[in-house]
Formats: structure tokens, sequence, C-alpha cells
């Protein structure tokens, strides 16, 4: 019997800034993770709706269009997305306690964030 090849998680990041995003994308590829963008929480919604779920939702607060609060309160409105494991990064460290009292992250990150702390927790979460 052949060994069972485990396929790589899949993260889907959620920031507008895109030099953060393609950081964190180059980053969370070299480390062999899936990969998928999105620059508001209206396009990463649209991408949930016709893609296989992801196995973790980095999301960042502030976004035009969707922020990152009325994407985390659609997302735990659907079945299908409630139970993804999602990180809140905000530069706004005033947010921690509203975020974690409101929007129930799996973990929240403040920006900048240390690659270390972030690494940590998505293979915790993963």
């Amino acid at each position: 019997m052949l060994p069972t090849v485990a396929r790589p998680a899949r993260i889907l990041v959620v920031e507008d800034d895109v030099a953060i995003r393609q950081t964190l994308a180059e980053l969370l590829a070299d480390e062999g993770f899936e990969v998928a963008c999105a620059s508001n929480g209206a396009e990463a919604l649209d991408h949930l709706s016709c893609s296989a779920a992801p196995s973790l939702i980095l999301l960042d607060l502030a976004m035009p269009v969707m922020d990152g609060w009325k994407f985390r309160s659609a997302q735990r409105e659907d079945p299908r997305l409630a139970r993804i494991p999602t990180v809140v990064v905000s530069a706004s460290h005033s947010a921690d306690r509203r975020c974690a009292e409101e929007l129930a992250p799996d973990a929240f990150l403040a920006k900048p964030f240390d690659l270390d702390s972030l690494m940590s927790t998505i293979h915790r979460l993963c």
C-alpha cells in the first residue's frame, strides 16, 4: 500500500494592503501552505462560496468595501464557514479586547506582529 500524502493546509489571507498581503502569501507558501488571497471581506466571501474551505483564515479588520468586523459576522452566521479557525490581525491595539468580546476569533495578533508568533499560531490552529 502506498503511503498517504498529506495535503498542505490552505490559508485564506484577507488583507487590503497589497504589500502585506503579498508578503504574507509568499511567507506562507514558503512554509508549505496553499495560499489564497482576498483584498476585503466581500471578496473573501465570494472566494469561500466557490472554493473548498480553507484550514484557516488570516483576517485584517480595517478594510474597504467590507471590513473584517462585517466579514467575521457573516462568517459566524454561515454554518459552512463558522468553524474555520480565524486569526484576526489589526494595527489597532485597542481592538484586542473589543475583538475578543464581539468576534471571538481563535487568535488575535497586533500589527506589527512577530513572524515567529504568527507561524506558531498558524501551526497550532492548523
